[in-house]
């Protein structure tokens, strides 16, 4: 994909799918805003990347923040063509009867409110430059229950959702929404997944996850023609044919 005159706004941009997603939406030739909560961090990313990038620090769970980061992308790059909503955490890992309910609601607002948040802030200036890509990082945890993860899997199911409730309303509008579901990644959710020792995605082997570049070509691809059989739905990149279309397999 040359992403060459695009803008592009990342969340989570920090580190992980979100750090390796700025890196090949720039190393593609687009602009890349990048949001995360950690300040130095993501400037520390947007200076490697150079004239390309601005570090926006903010929290996605508030969404005047989020609407924030949307205008200064706007001012720094002129228009908004892909959002992608990467940031999410799987803390704080539990069993529905012993859940935290105050924990439990952070991450609603971080999952599932953050990517309403970036959803209803970026589609006015998408909409009004005649369409874009909005890009949302998915879970197999959307469609079963995983121990310990309610809050996970009744975000991603919920996230899921407004992904399919984006398409039904701007689809004609020029508007392209879809889900990836990576499977699991290499990156620090798996490490403290796997410190929880709660459920078989915690057994699993370092060597058994995907590497987030991969997940960063992916989103690249979704930004194509020829993803356009998946819009409003999840695409999976465990799916061989998909990895083969990416270029991952």
């Amino acid at each position: 994909m040359d992403m060459t005159g695009r803008a592009v706004m990342i969340t989570g941009a920090s580190r992980g799918i979100g750090a390796a997603a700025a890196r090949a939406f720039a190393a593609a030739g687009a602009q890349v805003a990048l949001v995360a909560r950690s300040a130095d961090p993501v400037a520390e990313l947007a200076g490697e990347i150079g004239s390309q990038a601005v570090a926006i620090p903010c929290d996605i769970s508030r969404y005047w923040e989020v609407d924030q980061a949307v205008q200064n992308c706007l001012s720094a790059f002129g228009r908004l063509d892909v959002l992608v909503n990467n940031a999410g955490v799987i803390e704080p890992i539990s069993h529905l009867s012993e859940a935290d309910p105050g924990a439990w609601g952070q991450a609603i607002d971080t999952n599932l409110k953050g990517v309403f948040h970036g959803m209803r802030a970026a589609l006015p200036a998408m909409l009004a430059r005649g369409g874009g890509t909005i890009l949302t990082i998915g879970s197999g945890a959307a469609h079963g229950p995983v121990e310990g993860w309610s809050h996970y899997c009744a975000s991603k199911a919920g996230a899921l959702m407004l992904t399919r409730m984006a398409d039904k309303e701007n689809r004609a509008a020029g508007i392209r929404a879809l889900s990836l579901s990576p499977g699991t990644v290499a990156t620090q959710m798996q490490k403290e997944i796997k410190a929880s020792g709660i459920n078989p995605v915690s057994k699993l082997d370092w060597s058994d996850h995907i590497p987030p570049e991969w997940v960063a070509q992916a989103l690249l691809w979704l930004c194509g023609p020829e993803a356009d059989a998946h819009l409003g739905d999840e695409v999976s990149l465990r799916d061989p044919d998909i990895r083969a279309k990416v270029g991952v397999a």
